[in-house]
């Protein structure tokens, strides 16, 4: 992930920096408490309560060297208020092969495809980006087929 740029919504700046607060104070004081008690069982060497715990204490902290850097280096967007095109932060309303699919435009670092947060750098983020309501626009999906949507709305 060097030398990316990140982008992310006022949203998902602040989700980031709750979850930095999380894991820095409750998060780290929990695993540490783990790690106490684990050692209290006696010898370190073949304790597997210690070696997971300092297993998720190690993960935890990647996570927060991950996030820091993320809050570091990105590119906050606002989004228009009044817009009649996608921008980062829109909620995009389209016809999907006669689907209606709900997606929120987001920066790279606070995609969620399960939520229907799509990356702007994504095809099909890429593809709605500046265009308005009523655009017709095709893409290549996930599977390497074609996807023709039609952007039915666009909020803010």
């Amino acid at each position: 992930m060097a030398n990316e740029n990140y982008v992310l919504t006022q949203e998902g700046k602040e989700k980031l920096e709750e979850e930095l607060h999380y894991l820095e104070t409750e998060k780290r004081a929990e695993i540490g408490e783990r790690i106490k008690v684990a050692r209290e069982f006696g010898d370190i060497s073949e304790n597997s309560e210690y070696d997971d715990a300092k297993n998720e204490q190690g993960m935890m902290e990647a996570r927060i060297a991950e996030i820091s850097r993320i809050l570091s280096e990105a590119t906050v967007v606002n989004t228009p208020k009044r817009s009649s095109k996608v921008n980062i932060g829109s909620v995009v309303t389209v016809d999907m092969n006669g689907r209606e699919r709900v997606f929120t435009i987001v920066g790279g670092a606070e995609s969620d495809a399960a939520e229907g947060k799509i990356s702007n750098e994504s095809p099909v983020g890429q593809a709605l980006l500046g265009r308005k309501k009523g655009d017709e626009v095709t893409t290549t999906g996930p599977t390497g087929r074609d996807i023709t949507l039609t952007i039915l709305k666009i909020e803010h």
